[in-house]
């Protein structure tokens, strides 16, 4: 493994061209490798649950702390190339699940969605506890990585106290720009549609648990994001409707507010969020460092000759952390 002070800026491969060919041969073909974890429940006062998943290091070493995008896990393929490199390292790593998303659907009747900084902390305060004397790195990805900047930016300067540096990777910052994004053409006969399998499934599963909550035959006929959100995750958490929650849950505005040394990487050509909703320099505070690469796709960064392989983004990240431990 090359060392991580060797990653250049991004370039994505002359044989893979687009940020839609980019984002899915990404997901559909380049393959990591399992890893073997460590399971471990976090059982919360409200009756809930959080699920981690660990590869553990040496005592005292960094920890590597991923919160993964919509619908995703542990077993992502991002997630699965940064605990690699963490291991590789002998750095601890861990992915904590958002609540229903470690392959078991939680007990409330609440899910998870793009704004939940409320449950960032306490992942973040439960893997403080784990290590006390370990710097703790924070990488949120997609609707992991609004999350967590969310928090970051309402936290400020207090967020030194849990985390000593982080990233944000393709994160929909402005969610109102990514949701007309991907309720449009090819994005939400693709993408969307994808997504709605899953997210769709297991609302109609909460609808038959809390009779009277949700509105069943609506969710079963919902295709776009806008009215999934506004019948299941602004109905579930307190929103008005899907304007409202995208409005209230995007970070963007907070970025401003940001302590923490904070890296965010989002390609120019994501389908997810159109550039010109990307932050320039005069929207972040001086703790951030913007990287939006022309390309790169949505989580994607493949790089290497055919059929690639994924060692850019871990290995950026890696780099983004040595420089932070000096």
């Amino acid at each position: 493994m090359k060392p991580a002070t060797d990653t250049a800026p991004y370039r994505a491969p002359s044989w893979l061209p687009g940020g839609h060919l980019q984002t899915i041969y990404t997901s559909l073909f380049i393959r990591v490798p399992p890893l073997a974890t460590r399971r471990e429940r976090l059982e919360l006062p409200d009756g809930d649950f959080l699920d981690f998943d660990w590869v553990d290091g040496r005592a005292g070493a960094p920890v590597v702390l991923l919160f993964h995008g919509l619908e995703g896990s542990a077993d992502s393929h991002y997630a699965r190339d940064l605990l690699a490199h963490a291991r590789a390292r002998g750095w601890h790593g861990v992915v904590a699940h958002f609540r229903g998303c470690s392959g078991e659907d939680n007990r409330l009747p609440r899910a998870y969605f793009a704004g939940d900084s409320g449950d960032i902390e306490r992942m973040l305060r439960h893997v403080r506890a784990q290590h006390p004397g370990s710097p703790i790195y924070a990488v949120g990805v997609s609707l992991g990585g609004n999350a967590l900047l969310k928090w970051l930016g309402e936290a400020g300067g207090a967020a030194h106290e849990l985390v000593a540096c982080a990233a944000g990777v393709s994160a929909p910052l402005d969610l109102t720009a990514a949701g007309h994004a991907l309720d449009r053409g090819f994005n939400r006969r693709v993408y969307t549609a994808r997504f709605l399998v899953t997210l769709k499934a297991k609302a109609l599963r909460k609808a038959a648990l809390f009779p009277g909550m949700l509105d069943a035959k609506a969710i079963a006929a919902a295709t776009t994001f806008r009215e999934f959100d506004t019948l299941v995750t602004a109905r579930l958490h307190g929103f008005r409707d899907a304007d409202d929650y995208w409005l209230r849950a995007s970070s963007k505005p907070l970025l401003k507010s940001i302590a923490v040394p904070t890296l965010l990487i989002n390609a120019r050509n994501d389908p997810f969020l159109p550039a010109w909703a990307l932050p320039g320099r005069n929207d972040v505070a001086p703790a951030v460092t913007l990287e939006q690469p022309e390309a790169g796709g949505h989580v994607a960064f493949p790089s290497g000759p055919f059929p690639g392989n994924l060692d850019w983004l871990p290995r950026r990240l890696m780099q983004h952390f040595d420089t932070q431990r000096g």
